[in-house]
């Protein structure tokens, strides 16, 4: 019996040709030209840049073991102007003012109250001018406020030649800041030394006080005669720190707005 085998037809020819095979360096080489293309092209379309200048930078400090000094990253800061007071210590550097027996002179008491006021002043954190009595700085003077310090006789007159006073200018531009000024200076001074307020003997030569014309008219201003070298010579000379409390607690009642009223009497 004749078998018959089914013959295999030859499978169909792919004429299609083989695609060539691309080694690894030549593919890494693609890679690497395809990112740096992206890179421009992305660098292009972003002019300011994606992350901020120097960040690049300090993520590199980071792995460094160098310290950066806050000092080099942050800004100094800028100190606050602090507020200015004028104190003239009353003849000094012109005249002796009142001259008495022993050879005392009032510019010398002047000028140690004065320079305690200023200190007391300064350690209150204010900026002070420590003032001659024709003092060139006088001249268009802009502060805060002015105090100018004196004594008054040391002759003896009578009894009742004790205590002190206190005077601005009845000119003054701001006679309601002066006036509140002399209030303040008057309680706190009054109440600090004992001394009785002596105001029958406000001259003119108080109200009418040379400084009051040279400085800046927006400085407010007062003169102060804090005794008389004959009664009250003991606290004026031996008791200096009292007299310049008196001084002081004055000044910062007006500064920041303190009750003015007079002390109550015993």
């Amino acid at each position: 019996m004749k078998r018959f085998v089914k013959s295999q037809e030859p499978a169909a020819r792919d004429d299609t040709p083989d695609a060539p095979r691309v080694g690894f360096g030549e593919l890494l080489w693609r890679v690497v030209w395809v990112g740096a293309l992206v890179a421009t092209m992305f660098t292009a379309w972003t002019p300011l840049g994606l992350f901020p200048s120097g960040i690049f930078e300090s993520i590199g400090q980071l792995f460094t073991n160098e310290t950066i000094d806050p000092g080099d990253t942050l800004p100094n800061p800028t100190p606050r102007p602090r507020p200015r007071i004028g104190i003239v210590a009353g003849h000094w550097g012109n005249d002796a003012g009142t001259v008495c027996s022993d050879g005392l002179t009032e510019d010398q008491v002047n000028l140690e109250i004065a320079t305690l006021v200023k200190e007391k002043l300064a350690a209150e954190g204010f900026e002070v001018d420590l003032l001659r009595e024709f003092d060139e700085k006088l001249n268009g003077y802009d502060a805060l406020l002015l105090v100018s310090i004196h004594a008054d006789s040391c002759q003896f007159i009578d009894l009742n030649a004790t205590g002190f006073k206190v005077a601005a200018s009845w000119a003054n531009p701001r006679p309601e800041k002066a006036s509140r000024l002399v209030a303040c200076i008057h309680s706190r001074y009054q109440e600090a030394t004992g001394l009785p307020f002596h105001a029958g003997s406000i001259t003119n030569d108080m109200t009418s006080y040379h400084a009051f014309d040279e400085i800046n008219p927006e400085t407010t201003a007062v003169i102060i005669e804090t005794g008389f070298l004959n009664l009250d010579r003991e606290i004026l000379t031996q008791n200096q720190t009292t007299v310049a409390d008196g001084i002081v607690a004055g000044i910062l009642c007006y500064i920041f707005n303190e009750d003015a009223s007079l002390p109550s009497s015993p």
